[in-house]
């Protein structure tokens, strides 16, 4: 069982390309028509410097490129078969676009037993930087561990 000794436990940073072809690929997979997404004359016309990504698509990246993407499971002693995605959340404070690469660095936290100790949700945040260094999101997703 997760206990409150691992909030602030940091893991493995991970690094990830925002490459034209697999966000392309998410967007056929969504059905995004909006030519903002698709066209970098639409999306310079409308403000960015290059074809932007969709807010969620920064979850994506950080699985995808990840060597380790379940790490915070097996740090945390947590069995797969009992997680749960509870909620995810997405701040940003700068455009990303195609071309940039990302570095994403998670840590614990927070963790909460719930129902009498029968599931425990952990809060894990996650600090987005780009190559010029600049603090471009931060995500948080809450993982639902059914104990017992």
């Amino acid at each position: 069982m997760v206990d409150q000794s691992a909030v602030g436990h940091r893991f493995t940073p991970v690094t990830a390309a925002v490459e034209p072809g697999r966000l392309r690929y998410f967007f056929e997979t969504l059905g995004e028509s909006n030519s903002v997404y698709r066209d970098a004359a639409a999306a310079k016309a409308a403000g960015y410097k290059g074809i932007p990504i969709p807010p969620t698509y920064l979850f994506c990246l950080e699985m995808l490129d990840n060597e380790k993407p379940f790490e915070f499971l097996t740090a945390l002693d947590i069995d797969l078969g009992k997680v749960l995605h509870g909620e995810q959340s997405f701040t940003y404070h700068a455009p990303v676009v195609v071309g940039d690469t990302l570095t994403f660095q998670s840590s614990v936290a927070s963790v909460a037993d719930k129902k009498g100790g029968a599931m425990t949700l952990i809060v894990v945040e996650t600090a987005v930087t780009n190559q010029d260094g600049v603090h471009v999101a931060d995500t948080a997703r809450t993982i639902v561990v059914r104990n017992g």
